[in-house]
């Protein structure tokens, strides 16, 4: 089907009031992903209007190659604030249900190893943090992105997101290293579980589908 707009979402979070994380941050932080649906957009028509007979393309500068690699930080800002924002609001706690089930399997130490392992990768990370899941080989994994547009992994299906740029934590808890740390561990306290493994369900069935035999021929 021919491409249309995006349109920024509500989600439940918005109406709740999290532990730890302002309504005022979580505000601004909701324009931010507004803007990043209205750049989508703006890139997307450009690139649509160029007169590709014409244009050039080159690898130091042109218009059509800045324009391309700005929409992909665009797009992937919206796409991942739809995921960071779907999965707030709920209560949190241990990890639960088949992706407590999956990671506890993935590390030596099971859950409470990958527990650690997550909080360390959102201190070591300059943008995000993803769990995806491995089309290729059915693996749960930890994903550091430095920036929303640099290390995605191809066939890696996100489906939990940490924002760890300033702008989700400065206000509420400074911008240091430890304020960075009590907001990933209030980021926990807010986790839906039941949206993660919603998405982990997604992720599997993807998965069964691109290795089916029948769907190959």
């Amino acid at each position: 089907m021919p491409w249309q707009e995006l349109e920024p979402r509500q989600f439940p979070a918005f109406d709740k009031e999290l532990d730890g994380i302002s309504k005022q941050t979580m505000e601004d932080h909701y324009k931010l992903y507004q803007g990043y649906v209205n750049k989508t957009n703006e890139c997307r028509k450009i690139l649509k209007e160029f007169d590709y007979s014409e244009i050039e393309g080159n690898q130091v500068y042109s218009p059509l190659r800045a324009v391309s690699v700005d929409y992909t930080f665009a797009l992937l800002g919206f796409k991942n604030h739809e995921l960071y924002f779907g999965h707030l609001g709920g209560d949190g706690g241990e990890p639960q249900g088949r992706f407590a089930e999956m990671i506890g399997g993935e590390y030596p130490g099971g859950v409470d190893m990958w527990q650690q392992a997550v909080r360390k990768g959102a201190s070591a990370a300059r943008g995000w943090v993803m769990v995806g899941y491995d089309l290729n080989d059915g693996s749960l994994f930890n994903y550091i992105m430095d920036t929303q547009n640099l290390w995605a992994v191809y066939n890696m299906v996100p489906v939990l997101a940490i924002d760890v740029y300033e702008h989700a934590y400065a206000r509420d808890f400074g911008s240091t290293p430890d304020g960075r740390k009590e907001y990933v561990e209030a980021f926990f306290r807010n986790l839906d579980w039941d949206h993660v493994n919603r998405q982990l369900e997604q992720a599997e069935a993807a998965g069964r589908a691109a290795s089916d035999p029948a769907l190959q021929e």
